[in-house]
């Protein structure tokens, strides 16, 4: 009877799969996978302030040119995604509060889905709801407004609320549940603000009306470092930055949000400012340059660490 080298041995155990292999040869079966897995919480330094970004949803959806780039051609959004390494058949969405604290105050910027979410996500950023000393809303959207109350009451017991007067005058007039439901039972809780108007100290309002009729941005300021939470002004890191003519779905007026962009994304890269958007890839950190007719976003890495 012939031999097996021990050459041809080794040869033929490494044609097995690598998991027979490993089972072989310690007994056990391949661990199973895990899946996919995003960090929750992202906090960092600006001066004095204490700054959290906080993951409460992210979701996937289906044809991305039925929101973005509503104005111009498949075959132009098709090469556009491709130059930025995107598919177009589907697109990653992801939701992001903010919570500052600013040494004295503990300032959360929109409240997501629901009072479970942004409830969990605070928590996880080591607070509690009631340690909550403000609620600000950019805008009245329901991914914004949605944890603001749950069927017992507010979910910020000792906050102040504070939003744009332009924003809420302009869905006061209008037929909307979820405002009824959310914002409106707040409103003699509520303090109203304009353009340049400050929260607290270090903390302002800087209007980008065009996405709702009067869509906040906020300006943090401590210690010399200036940081802007710019909400919905670009809801997409490459097809709001890079073309920021490009209608979307969401804009109520779009050629006033395309200005609001131009402008505010113009002034992000002129400054080298970072900024959070609330619907960048999380941790939503990141810093816009000026690149051809657009704007090209730069994650944050460690600038703000240092």
């Amino acid at each position: 009877m012939p031999t097996l080298s021990r050459r041809a041995a080794l040869l033929g155990a490494a044609t097995l799969p690598l998991t027979a292999q490993l089972a072989r040869a310690d007994g056990h079966a391949a661990p199973k996978q895990q899946g996919a897995q995003i960090p929750r919480v992202n906090r960092f330094q600006l001066g004095a302030f204490e700054v959290s970004t906080l993951l409460v949803g992210s979701r996937t959806v289906e044809g991305p040119q039925n929101i973005f780039g509503m104005n111009v051609d498949a075959e132009t959004f098709a090469t556009a995604s491709a130059e930025a390494h995107l598919p177009t058949d589907k697109a990653q969405f992801f939701f992001t509060p903010t919570l500052v604290n600013t040494g004295k105050e503990l300032i959360l910027f929109d409240t997501g889905f629901n009072a479970g979410g942004i409830t969990a996500a605070v928590e996880a950023a080591g607070y509690t709801a009631d340690q909550v000393s403000h609620v600000v809303i950019t805008h009245m959207h329901g991914d914004h407004i949605g944890g603001l109350t749950h069927d017992q009451g507010a979910t910020f017991k000792n906050a102040a609320y504070v939003t744009g007067q332009v924003e809420f005058d302009a869905w006061a007039k209008m037929e909307n549940d979820g405002f009824e439901a959310k914002v409106r039972p707040l409103a003699d809780q509520t303090r109203f603000v304009g353009d340049g108007d400050s929260v607290a100290s270090g903390v302002n309002a800087v209007a980008a009306f065009g996405h709702t009729p009067g869509h906040m941005t906020y300006m943090l300021e401590s210690e010399g470092k200036q940081l802007l939470l710019m909400a919905d002004l670009a809801n997409h890191y490459v097809w709001s930055l890079a073309y920021p003519d490009w209608e979307v779905k969401f804009d109520r007026d779009k050629a006033a949000a395309a200005a609001s962009r131009r402008k505010v994304l113009g002034m992000l890269a002129a400054e080298k400012m970072p900024f959070v958007g609330y619907h960048m890839p999380f941790p939503a950190l990141g810093y816009a340059e000026t690149r051809g007719d657009g704007f090209h976003y730069v994650p944050h890495s460690y600038q703000l660490m240092l």
